[in-house]
C-alpha cells in the first residue's frame, strides 16, 4: 500500500536543532523521529512511500536512500531548487506537496495514507484503514481525544453522532471549544480527493481541503482509535518526547545498547569510572562516551555518541546530543545540549560561544 510522508517543513519551532537538521531527522533515543514512522508503517503494510522534502533535503535522503534497509520503497519529491550552488525551499504545503507528484505520475491510485513526518505514534494503522473502508469516506481524519484544557493547542475537529465530520476549529479557547477531539495529521485518502487541490499552488490539507470536503458535503469521517501520540512541534515537545520514551511510552520502542546497572544502558567502548560516580536511571550512555569521577546524571537522560561529561557536572531529566563536552562542575537541566547552544525545556537559547562560558562545547575540539 501506498503512504505519503510530510517532511518540506523548515521546522522553525524547534530552532536551533533545525539549522542543522530537518525536523524528521532530529534524534529521539538515537535515531531520527520519522525512522520510528517508516518502521510503523512497514509493520502495516505501506511498503510503497513517498517523502516530500525541501528544508536539507540530503540530509533525509542520504539517511533513508531507497528504503530497503527498512524492508520499504521511498521516493523523494524535492520541492525547491539549487542556484548558485545554494538549495533554495519553495514549499508547496501539505496539499499542494500531494498534488504535484500526482500530476507527475500519478503515484495515488488507491487508498491511500498521509503522515506528518515530525511525531512519534503506535496507532494501529490496519484497524484505522479498515473504518475508513467501513464508513464510505473519501476521507478520514485520525482524532484523538485530548483534556478540555489543551484544547487551545491544537486544532479541532467537530463531528456528529455517526463520526461525520462537520467543521473545525483552529486552536480555540476552551469556553469556545466545540469538542475535544483533535486533528493528529494523519489522514486517509480516496485518489478522488486530490482531483480538489489546485495544480503549481501552494495548498494546505488543514485549512483549505478539509473545509472544502464539508462544503461539498463529501463523505468525511474522524477514527477515533486511542493511541500514544507524541508530537515534536517544539522544544518542549522534544523534550518531553525523550523523556516520555526513556520512561517506556510507546510500546516497541525499547532502550538500545545493554543494561550494564539497573535502569543505565549504555553503548560499547564508554569510559566510566562506576564506583565515583553517581548514576541515576533510566539513563543512555553512547558509545565512546567519558564520564569522569565526580558527574552526577539523573535520568531520564540521554547521551550520545562520543561526549565527554567532566568531573562534578550535574546533568537532569537532559538530552546531550553526540560529540557534546560538559565542561567541569557544570549544571545542564531539563534541557537540550546540542553543539554550542543550550536550550531549556521552554525554548529559551544560550549560545556557549557568545556568553564565553566552558560548559557546552564540542568534544572533538583539543582543549
Amino acid at each position: 500500500m501506498k503512504a505519503m510522508i510530510l517532511a518540506a517543513g523548515k521546522g522553525t519551532r524547534v530552532r536551533p536543532l533545525t539549522y542543522e537538521m530537518p525536523k524528521p531527522m532530529i534524534p529521539i533515543m538515537g535515531k531520527p523521529v520519522m525512522e520510528y514512522l517508516i518502521e510503523d508503517l512497514a509493520r502495516h503494510g505501506f511498503d510503497d512511500i513517498m517523502i516530500n522534502v525541501s528544508h536539507l533535503p540530503e540530509k533525509i535522503e542520504n539517511y533513508f536512500g531507497n528504503g530497503q534497509r527498512l524492508g520499504v520503497n521511498i521516493g523523494y519529491s524535492f520541492e525547491g531548487y539549487i542556484k548558485d550552488g545554494e538549495t533554495h525551499s519553495t514549499a508547496f504545503g501539505s496539499g499542494g506537496g500531494l498534488k504535484r507528484i500526482q500530476d507527475f505520475s500519478g503515484f495515488f491510485d488507491d487508498t491511500f495514507l498521509v503522515v506528518c513526518g515530525d511525531a512519534l505514534i503506535d496507532l494501529d494503522l490496519t484497524s484505522a484503514l479498515r473504518k475508513h473502508w467501513q464508513s464510505g469516506a473519501v476521507a478520514s481524519v485520525c482524532t484523538l481525544e485530548v483534556p478540555l484544557e489543551q484544547v487551545p493547542s491544537y486544532g479541532v475537529v467537530v463531528c456528529d453522532k455517526e463520526s461525520r465530520i462537520t467543521s473545525f476549529q483552529e486552536k480555540p479557547s476552551v469556553k469556545d471549544a466545540k469538542s475535544n477531539l483533535v486533528n493528529t495529521g494523519i489522514y486517509i485518502f480516496e485518489p478522488e480527493v486530490l482531483d480538489l487541490i489546485p495544480s503549481n499552488e501552494n495548498y494546505d490539507i488543514g485549512s483549505e481541503l478539509f473545509p472544502k470536503l464539508v462544503e461539498l458535503g463529501l463523505p468525511f469521517y474522524a477514527i477515533n482509535i486511542p493511541f500514544t501520540w507524541i508530537d515534536i512541534g517544539q522544544i518542549r515537545d522534544y523534550w518531553d518526547a525523550n523523556q516520555q520514551l526513556m520512561n517506556g511510552a510507546l510500546r516497541d520502542v525499547p532502550m538500545p545498547g545493554k543494561e550494564v546497572r539497573p535502569g543505565v544502558w549504555t553503548g560499547i567502548n564508554v569510559s566510566v569510572d562506576w564506583d565515583e560516580v553517581d548514576i541515576q536511571g533510566p539513563v543512555y550512555i553512547g558509545s565512546s562516551s567519558r564520564i569522569e569521577a565526580g558527574a552526577t546524571i539523573v535520568g531520564p537522560t540521554w547521551i550520545g555518541n562520543g561526549c565527554h561529561v567532566r568531573a562534578g557536572a550535574y546533568l537532569l531529566r537532559s538530552i546531550i546530543f553526540e560529540y557534546t563536552r560538559i565542561g567541569k562542575d557544570s549544571i545542564i537541566k531539563d534541557s537540550v545540549a546540542f553543539g554550542r547552544y543550550c536550550v531549556d525545556r521552554q525554548g529559551n537559547t544560550t549560545q556557549a560561544d557568545d556568553l564565553n562560558i566552558d560548559w557546552v562545547s564540542d568534544a572533538r575540539v583539543k582543549d
